[in-house]
């Protein structure tokens, strides 16, 4: 790399270090947010208007976008954060203003500026690929008196060279309005150049290939947008008008969001804003501290799962691996967790790296921290509890040295990245499985990007590409959703649209029957999506998980995994790799994408042969897997309903004087005297002692062997 770009880059990793770490142990009021130094009332309002000014900005970007992956698809997400940097909203997570403030610091910015910035390196770890365009607004308030760095204990007014650059408009600072907090978003582009429509190469070996980086710039200088960077960016785009439509979405709505924002520094006063903002972050800490991790024993504990290809190498295991150790309560600052990657396997030739090792991980202790939330004394409590800066005092991140999946050198390309933080998602929750009794949901895998590209009728470039989501893990307590995603209210493309837009036809778009894992709590299903080409043209997928299927736990068995058939059934039939970049597709020809579905939870032979039945009936389960993977044994005819000659005369639960159920309702039923000795049969023919995990058939092709050494308790 160039010595500037090494420099930079040295900066990013070097110099703002610490601000995962100790600015969210600071506090703007220096009262540590204290709950009792904040009017309640207050504080519900400033809470409630944070959420309401977030879900605002999102909903102008949803509604003035024009790319489907912005506009339909919802894959972008907004986060409100204070002048310390912290986030202050939990509904999801965001990036990060730490390379905005590094390069731009707070007292140079000016009332109407907008910063805008994509490069994985220079990110501190909040952008993840390319295609993830960041815009960043500061919100400025008048009259801000007083507005001085925070003093402390051997701490004098002003910022220093250790807090990082410009985290503080000290009283050097020129008068007038001054920076109080930062809106911002980032958002899942169509094109932002490289190799391949998309700008998401399967095969990339650089990050060169995947398209333009801009580090953090001022795009908007004082309200005047710089036209020249705007026009060498959509230049560089395949689709430059979505772009360019989508970019001014995105800064007017957190131009608004920031205008919205100071309305409450206005009318309550800065101090008693940022002393809500303290007991917000506060709040969490203790939340959590009580409510979660008091529910994890002290310990540790390691696990281990793998993405299963790079899109260059054969497939085979690249290892993620979390050991997680819980602190004891008498420790100094209380209890928290230590999460060690040590072990994580070694920086990949392909595009699955990801730069976690960035600001002391406060990006990925964001990303990670949903995953605790599983611990909540109910489903309820625990759509209760926002994740914001407040988790990461409480989370201790010990990354390996450089090169590795999680600490890649520049330039190892990062565009299929989703493999490795989504996996990493489903390690935290296994290695919790093991130190709290199997309570935490099964596996499950809710991003792939599927799409199709060429010429339309007219002669135009067309790209449509999708965020297809897959079953959710069984719980302890209840089935895992159907075709869910992690990105929250991100959506399938509407089929009315998708062909009105582009030149195919939705043929199907269901649920993929057999697709959620066997368990006392089955898995949910992933999408079986099919669409019929009307013009030739190309198919693309960034997918995991098509070997390696999701995980079952504690008896549970594992999901099926993610496949793509072309002319499923005709003479041309073939299946597609899960990384394809160009795969060709004759007019006329149907596509068939099913996604995956959850891990299952329990032993399947414990499922209530009432609910098998209403999975069959609901098409969830076929007949012959209600046999095979769970001994129920199913009689009667589905197409009649009960009573009608040929249909079972009547359902389990009806057998047992609890009322016909779902299954009843369409004429089918068990054979329960055939369903108890199958499932003896099936319990005396298994072996004497199962790993804690299961892994699916993928595992052993790779790994050759059943189950690796940490699936045992």
């Amino acid at each position: 790399m160039s010595g500037r770009l090494a420099g930079r880059a040295g900066q990013a990793s070097a110099g703002l270090a610490g601000l995962g770490g100790p600015v969210s142990g600071r506090t703007l009021t220096g009262e540590a947010g204290a709950a009792g130094s904040v009017d309640p009332v207050l504080l519900e309002i400033i809470a409630g208007s944070l959420a309401s000014i977030e879900r605002e900005v999102e909903t102008a970007i949803g509604r003035t976008a024009r790319s489907p992956m912005i506009r339909d698809a919802h894959d972008f997400r907004a986060g409100i954060h204070d002048r310390l940097l912290r986030k202050l909203t939990g509904r999801s997570y965001s990036a990060l203003v730490h390379p905005v403030v590094r390069d731009f610091p707070i007292e140079t910015m000016r009332p109407g500026d907008v910063f805008f910035h994509n490069d994985v390196y220079l990110s501190e770890g909040g952008i993840g690929h390319l295609p993830d365009l960041c815009v960043t607004v500061p919100v400025f308030h008048d009259g801000a008196a007083g507005l001085e760095a925070p003093r402390g204990p051997g701490r004098e007014a002003g910022p220093r060279a250790s807090d990082g650059p410009g985290l503080d408009a000290g009283p050097g600072a020129p008068d007038g309005p001054r920076v109080v907090a930062f809106v911002q978003a980032f958002g899942h582009h169509d094109d932002i150049g490289g190799s391949v429509p998309g700008s998401m190469p399967s095969h990339a070996t650089s990050v060169f290939e995947e398209g333009l980086m801009v580090p953090p710039i001022r795009l908007w200088d004082a309200g005047t947008p710089n036209r020249a960077v705007l026009t060498i960016m959509t230049r560089n785009s395949r689709m430059p008008s979505s772009l360019a439509a989508d970019l001014d979405a995105e800064c007017a709505a957190c131009l608004m969001g920031a205008r919205r924002l100071a309305e409450l520094f206005d009318r309550y006063g800065r101090h008693a804003v940022e002393a809500c903002f303290d007991a917000i972050v506060a709040g969490t800490t203790r939340t959590f501290r009580r409510e979660i991790l008091a529910k994890i024993p002290a310990g540790s504990w390691t696990w281990e799962d793998y993405a299963e290809h790079d899109g260059v190498d054969e497939p085979r295991l690249h290892r993620q691996r979390i050991t997680l150790t819980k602190t004891g309560e008498d420790e100094p600052g209380g209890p928290k967790l230590i999460m060690d990657f040590a072990g994580t396997g070694p920086q990949a030739k392909g595009p699955i790296n990801h730069c976690a090792n960035y600001a002391d991980g406060n990006f990925l202790a964001k990303w990670l921290a949903p995953i605790l939330r599983n611990l909540a004394d109910t489903p309820e409590r625990m759509a209760e509890l926002d994740v914001n800066e407040g988790v990461v005092d409480l989370i201790e991140m010990r990354f390996p040295p450089p090169g590795t999946l999680l600490t890649p050198v520049f330039p190892a390309p990062t565009n299929a990245r989703t493999f490795v933080i989504l996996r990493l998602l489903g390690v935290l929750a296994g290695v919790l499985a093991k130190a709290v009794d199997g309570r935490m949901p099964a596996d499950q895998e809710t991003i792939r990007y599927t799409g199709v590209y060429g010429t339309d009728a007219r002669g135009e470039p067309y790209l449509m590409r999708e965020v297809l989501g897959g079953g959710s893990g069984g719980r302890y307590y209840a089935d895992g959703e159907d075709t869910i995603h992690v990105v929250p209210d991100s959506r399938n493309l509407p089929a009315e649209f998708s062909e009105a837009r582009f030149p195919f036809l939705v043929e199907r778009l269901g649920l993929a029957v057999d697709s959620g894992g066997p368990g006392q709590f089955r898995g949910g299903l992933g999408y079986d999506k099919q669409i019929r080409m009307l013009a030739d043209g190309y198919f693309m997928s960034i997918a995991d998980r098509s070997i390696l299927s999701c995980w079952g736990v504690n008896g549970g068995r594992a999901g099926r995994s993610f496949s793509v058939t072309i002319d499923p059934g005709g003479p041309a039939e073939r299946e597609v790799e899960a990384l394809a970049d160009a795969e060709f597709v004759p007019a006329g020809t149907l596509i068939r994408i099913r996604t995956t579905g959850g891990g299952g939870w329990g032993d399947p032979l414990d499922r209530d042969i009432e609910l098998v039945v209403r999975d069959v009936a609901w098409g969830k389960v076929s007949r012959e897997n209600a046999a095979a993977d769970y001994g129920v044994v199913i009689t009667g005819d589905p197409g009649l309903p009960a009573g009608e000659p040929g249909a079972s005369p009547r359902s389990a639960a009806a057998a047992a004087g609890a009322g016909a159920g779902a299954g009843a309702a369409v004429g089918l039923a068990a054979d329960i005297p055939a369903t108890l000795r199958l499932r003896e049969r099936m319990r005396a023919a298994r072996p004497g002692r199962r790993p804690f995990f299961d892994r699916g058939p993928g595992y052993a092709r790779l790994a050759g062997m059943a189950s690796a050494e940490v699936d045992w308790l």
